[in-house]
């Protein structure tokens, strides 16, 4: 009887084993074969580090540590007394430009009238030459009949000659007060650059009291502040970072013997340390260009005699819905691990001439096609 029961329990055992075996195998050939998990993988965010645009000391510092904020709210205040100054002495600049340009255009009017003064003067001063003129001619022909003194004949040869020397200076008087609008057209552009100049001072004065108010470029949470009040703000230097939450997206390192099969769109398990019994649902978004050896900070040299064959990781971006299970939960720097499900992965063709045969992966073998000819 024992042996019976025995023989049954066996019989159990076994067939309980082979069914497991098989559920499991049928598993992994319908499934598991095609996914590809790793641990080493963390949730990151795009965090934005805060800095001044513009240097002096830390008046009020308006929100604390781990606060949520909104896109555009605001976050600190620099004093601005020296920002203001340099605003006033913009204004003050353009102010006197604009003054120097009026009065250069007053110049121009008045110019005017000077030109037209010289040009009358001009004309009295021709007419004058033409009477002499006619004057001296006169006399010099009675003077040589004998019917003009010679008296007559020099005060009208001088007459001549005054009014000739009249003329010129008529006439280069017209020329310089012309001349002399060209001088004042060329000293009002320079004023009017001088001022487009205090315009561009304006500007940036203007720039820099707004920029005494920084504000949140996007929405999040405020982590890492070591602002102040009365700290001295640089430019450039980090104050605080901001953590656009709930917005995350996990950061997984693959071996290089598990990309194969992987695409953009393909669905991924996500499992959170924090919270394993919660898996989240996400998409593989994108492929790092490199290797993550590639971007340290000493590359790796295999050209130096001591190579050793070390697995590369690929950085893989999987991306995680905004409104997951654990929304405003996460944080960047958990460790989470990832199953991503290659299945839908369509064949590409990867073609690789060996000894004048083309082997051809997820294809059909074919002749290889001669180096110097296309293929």
């Amino acid at each position: 009887m024992a042996k019976v029961v025995r023989k049954i329990i066996l019989a159990t055992v076994a067939v309980a084993a082979l069914t497991g075996a098989g559920k499991s195998g049928w598993e992994w050939w319908t499934t598991g074969r095609f996914v590809q998990s790793t641990d080493d993988a963390y949730l990151h965010s795009d965090i934005t580090a805060i800095s001044a645009k513009i240097a002096g000391y830390v008046k009020t510092v308006a929100v604390g540590d781990n606060q949520q904020v909104e896109a555009g709210d605001v976050l600190v205040v620099i004093e601005d007394r020296d920002a203001k100054v340099q605003l006033d002495q913009a204004k003050a600049a353009i102010e006197v430009a604009q003054a120097v340009i009026a009065g250069i255009d007053t110049r121009l009017q008045l110019q005017k009238g000077m030109i037209a003064q010289a040009s009358a003067a001009l004309s009295g001063a021709e007419a004058e030459f033409h009477r002499s003129s006619q004057d001296y001619k006169r006399i010099r022909t009675l003077n040589s009949a004998s019917w003009a003194s010679r008296q007559k004949l020099d005060t009208a040869e001088a007459d001549y000659q005054k009014s000739q020397a009249l003329l010129q200076k008529a006439q280069a008087a017209l020329v310089t007060e012309r001349d002399q609008i060209f001088v004042l057209e060329a000293s009002r552009r320079e004023q009017e650059a001088r001022m487009r100049q205090a315009e561009v001072q304006l500007h940036q004065a203007q720039n820099d009291v707004e920029n005494t108010i920084i504000r949140a470029p996007v929405g999040g949470v405020i982590g890492n502040r070591g602002v102040r009040p009365g700290l001295y703000a640089r430019p450039g230097v980090q104050l605080m970072s901001l953590v656009p939450l709930p917005s995350v997206y996990v950061a997984a390192n693959f071996k290089e013997t598990q990309i194969a099969r992987m695409r953009v769109g393909q669905p991924v398990v996500i499992k959170v340390d924090a919270w394993p019994e919660k898996p989240l649902m996400g998409q593989v978004e994108s492929f790092a260009p490199a290797s993550g050896s590639q971007f340290s900070l000493l590359p790796p040299e295999n050209a130096t005699g001591n190579f050793t064959k070390i697995v590369q990781r690929v950085p893989v971006r999987i991306s995680v819905p905004d409104d997951n299970m654990l929304a405003g939960l996460l944080r960047p720097g958990l460790s989470v691990v990832v199953e991503v499900d290659t299945r839908d992965a369509a064949p590409h063709a990867v073609q690789v001439a060996v000894q004048g045969v083309t082997f051809s992966i997820f294809g059909v073998a074919r002749a290889a096609t001669p180096s110097n000819e296309a293929p």
